[in-house]
Parts: structure tokens; sequence; C-alpha cells
């Protein structure tokens, strides 16, 4: 199989959460564990740091790698899902695997695959996996799909565990309240890894340090830093919540023994989109007027959002604005200013909900506007309509903005 056709057999074998929610989810880790062994086990072959939480495990992932490769090592990066190309899921040092090792990989585990039924997301962990140990890196940081419990990447033993945060999100798979989905989180504490946790509730902290306390492991919470000496190109007030968590995680790995430097640190945060090529977070795509999309898409991660477009300026306000079937309308609606022109649409997947619903749903928000055919007529409408001096800010779904970037 050439690339095209490796990439289109990934993705109809079988059902993809991302695409179709979720009957695709497997609440199991025993065919990773499987796969892993018939791959001779290569994720015990590199360092890895594990990155679990609600928001901002992509950004600060991404950080993470930056400041790694800027200390001279040779960076594994895993993350999901992918806004443009399959291949982002899985880059060296900024780079993403190239397409023949995609289609050699599948072409040769092939027929292990299909007898043994393995989901989209566990041939693409044994994937990356396999591509680390033989392009032998130094590190990888490994992005949790969804969860950490149960997920897929979860059979790592890493050097440092990390959680970002807890919001209710994937409440179908993960539980529906905070409790829950922390101690679904914390399910990728390891025995004697020390774990830095970014941000907590009352509700969360107690189940981290529980589950720290039965794992023997250090616990270090990240939210007392001061990150105020750091910036990075990554912009949005928020991602001053991901810096102090990127510190914190540094320090410990300081600690270990990693010959990281304060200038190899501060160079990594103000190139991470440089050297690992991430997109779609608080992203400026063009001037007069004004353009931002966002990544932003469950309510902890939408609010954050909405309170740094609150802080632009502009005469005119137009969102672009298309969600997921599964979307908690009545959490995420809320939150959208009611004096801004909206143009609805539906992102080009199956999971993707009715721009006709989401206008419904909205207008009993306040949030008025008219629906369109597709993110791209949505875009270009909200492009043509808005003056030099207005901003036009695209999100809602990672899948909407991967239409526009």
């Amino acid at each position: 199989m050439n690339y095209s056709e490796t990439i289109a057999w990934l993705f109809a074998q079988l059902p993809m959460y991302q695409r179709v929610g979720q009957s695709a989810y497997k609440a199991d880790l025993s065919a990773t564990i499987q796969l892993a062994n018939y791959l001779n086990n290569p994720e015990k072959n590199f360092k890895t740091i594990h990155v679990a939480g609600t928001n901002g495990k992509g950004s600060t992932s991404h950080m993470l790698a930056s400041v790694f490769q800027e200390a001279g090592y040779k960076t594994g990066l895993y993350t999901s899902p992918h806004l443009k190309d399959f291949r982002e899921r899985i880059k060296i040092n900024g780079e993403m695997i190239p397409k023949k090792d995609v289609s050699e990989f599948v072409e040769k585990h092939k027929l292990y695959f299909t007898e043994n039924q393995l989901s989209f997301f566990e041939m693409t962990v044994g994937l990356a996996f396999d591509y680390f140990r033989k392009e032998k890196v130094g590190i990888a940081i490994v992005e949790v799909g969804m969860g950490g419990r149960l997920d897929s990447t979860n059979i790592l033993t890493p050097d440092v565990s990390v959680i970002t945060n807890i919001g209710l999100d994937h409440t179908q798979f993960l539980g529906d309240t905070l409790e829950k989905v922390a101690a679904e989180k914390a399910g990728i504490i390891k025995e004697g890894i020390p774990v830095i946790v970014g941000e907590t509730l009352p509700e969360t902290k107690q189940v981290f340090e529980k589950m720290a306390s039965e794992k023997n492991a250090e616990i270090t919470f990240a939210e007392t830093n001061d990150s105020s000496n750091y910036a990075s190109d990554l912009k949005g007030s928020y991602q001053q919540k991901n810096i102090k968590t990127v510190l914190a995680t540094l320090r410990i790995l300081q600690k270990k023994g990693w010959n990281i430097s304060e200038e190899n640190i501060q160079k990594g945060l103000l190139n991470t989109i440089k050297n690992t090529g991430l997109m779609g977070r608080w992203q400026v795509l063009g001037e007069n007027p004004k353009v931002i999309c966002d990544t932003g898409h469950n309510t902890e991660g939408l609010r954050l959002v909405m309170e740094q477009l609150s802080k632009e300026s502009f005469k005119k306000l137009h969102i672009v604005l298309g969600v997921v079937s599964d979307k908690d309308l009545a959490s995420v609606l809320p939150l959208f200013p009611k004096d801004a022109i909206y143009y609805f649409c539906k992102p080009n997947i199956p999971r993707g909900l009715d721009a006709s619903l989401l206008l419904t749903q909205a207008r009993g928000f306040g949030l008025i506007g008219e629906e369109y055919i597709s993110v791209t007529k949505a875009y270009s409408v909200a492009l043509e309509a808005a003056a030099a001096n207005d901003l036009v800010f695209i999100g809602g779904s990672t899948f909407v903005v991967a239409e526009v970037v």
C-alpha cells in the first residue's frame, strides 16, 4: 500500500473515537499490552514523560518537547488528534514521521492488526513507540489520548507523570463528577515515579494525593509556582498555567540528572511553535480583519479562550462556530458573547453536529447568526462581512479549526 492507501485503511478499518464517538472506545489495556509484547516492547527502549489532563496537555507536551530539543536531546513527541496530517501525531525534533515509515509499519503488521481487531488508537500508539525505538530518541513526550488509567499510552513507565488539570469532558467514558474524572487521570501515576499536577480543585486534590500516597510517588502541585520571568510563543494568558506545569516538571527532571539549562528553558518556551510545529492554540491567521482560531472545545477550555477573546480590541466580533454532536451545549453556549455575529457550521466528520441544530440551540442562549453549508463557507462569509477593524474568531471544535488553518 502507498501512503494514501495506508491512511485510508487506518481510518476505515475500525471506528475511531474522534470520528464516531462512544462506539470506538475500548475500556481495556489488554490489547495494547499484547501489541507491545508482539512488537518486543519498544516503549522500554527510551525515556518518557507522560502527560494527561482535560485541557493544556497538548500545549504542555509541545513546550516540554521544545525545551528538550533546545537542550540537544533527540526528542520524540506523540500527541492527538491531528489537525491537517495524520503524521502530526508522531514527530521527532519537530519533524513528522516519514510517509514510508507509516506505510511500511502498517503493511508489515496489517495481518496482526486485523486478526486482533485493534483500534485506530492502539495501532497508532504501536507505530509511534516502534518509530521512536527505531530512531533511538533520547526522550519521548507522550500525550494521553483520553483519560489515563485505560488509555493505550498507559503502558509506559515514565521518568515523570504530568496531569495538567481536571474538567468535565468525555463524561460518558470518564465519569460524571470531577472526582471520577480525576481518578481516571490519576491512573497514569506509577509506583515511585514523581507526578506533577498543574491545577487542582478541592474535589480533585485529595484524589491525587491519595493515589500518589498509595503509589509512593512524590507529588508536586505546580499552581503555586512563580512563572513571571517566563514567556512562550504560544499566546493566550491561559498558557501561563501550562508554563507553571512545564517548569515544575523540568525542575524534577533536573534533579534526576537531565542536562537542561536555564537558557534551554527560556529558548524552548519562546520557540515552541518553531521547534514543534504546533498549530491551533490562539493562532493568529490574519490581520485587517484580525483572524484568530483556537482548538479549545470543552467548558473549562472555552471559558479561558472567551476570557482571552474579551481582552481583544475590535469594532465587531464575528464567530465561526461548529461543534461535535456529543457536546454538552447547555454548558458551553452560555460562555459565548451575545454581542457577536455567528456563522454556524458543521465540522466535516460524521460526529459533527448539524449547523441547523446548533443554530436552534444557540438562539436559546441569545446567540444570533445564520447557518452555513460548511466550515469553509461560514469562514469565507465571515471574512467578507468583517471590516478591517473587526475580529473573526474560529472555534468550538478541533475539527472546525482543522478546516481553516
